[in-house]
């Protein structure tokens, strides 16, 4: 059986997190799910999240790295992707209490990866990007369980425009099948392999 999977939402939304408040609106496009065996205790959510950050992901089989790489070009060729790092209006930073922006690990704005960080904490992260297709959220959560932890990665997907309803199912595909599974088997792995655990 493997360690990583689409979850039901349902199991991604018992989970006491802020982002079920900061992205009530947004529709919740899918959940994934991988068991980090081992670890010790008192691990936190960036013991994970290091694993999954681009000079991790180099080492992607050679077609998911292309993915990656032919999303880019078509973002430059179609002028899809902004330039700018600077928040919009529409930015869910703008949602943040005084009271996130203390409680974050990370300065709200700061780059991550193509994302932008709206907030870090302990156990629990969300990034969004927005441009020309999608407003997108990354949200990850970290929970101990019997034997280990979960890390859960959920899309929130919010339309900007028709063009993102036929975006999706062209990418959907591709995001399920290569993309997210390739990403999660890295984590697995990296983590069994920085906690001398077996990967499965």
């Amino acid at each position: 059986m493997r360690a990583w999977s689409r979850v039901d939402p349902a199991y991604f939304q018992r989970l006491n997190l802020r982002a079920h408040e900061l992205l009530a609106d947004v529709p919740l496009h899918d959940v994934w799910m991988v068991e980090l065996p081992g670890g010790g205790p008192n691990r936190t959510l960036a013991d994970a999240r290091g694993f999954m950050s681009g000079e991790n992901l180099m080492s992607l089989k050679p077609v998911v790295r292309s993915l990656f790489q032919l999303r880019a070009w078509l973002g430059r060729v179609f002028r899809w992707d902004s330039t700018t790092r600077t928040p919009s209006r529409q930015s869910f930073i703008h949602r943040l209490s005084d009271e996130d922006r203390k409680q974050s690990l990370m300065e709200p704005g700061s780059p991550d990866g193509p994302f932008t960080v709206i907030y870090v904490r302990p156990f629990e992260a969300v990034s969004e990007i927005r441009n020309a297709t999608v407003h997108a959220f990354s949200v990850l959560a970290f929970e101990p369980c019997s034997g280990g932890y979960r890390l859960f990665w959920a899309i929130y997907v919010a339309p900007v425009s028709r063009l993102t309803a036929l975006y999706m199912a062209l990418i959907d595909p591709f995001r399920r099948v290569l993309i997210y599974p390739a990403v999660l088997r890295h984590v697995h792995q990296s983590w069994c392999i920085a906690h001398q655990e077996s990967a499965v």
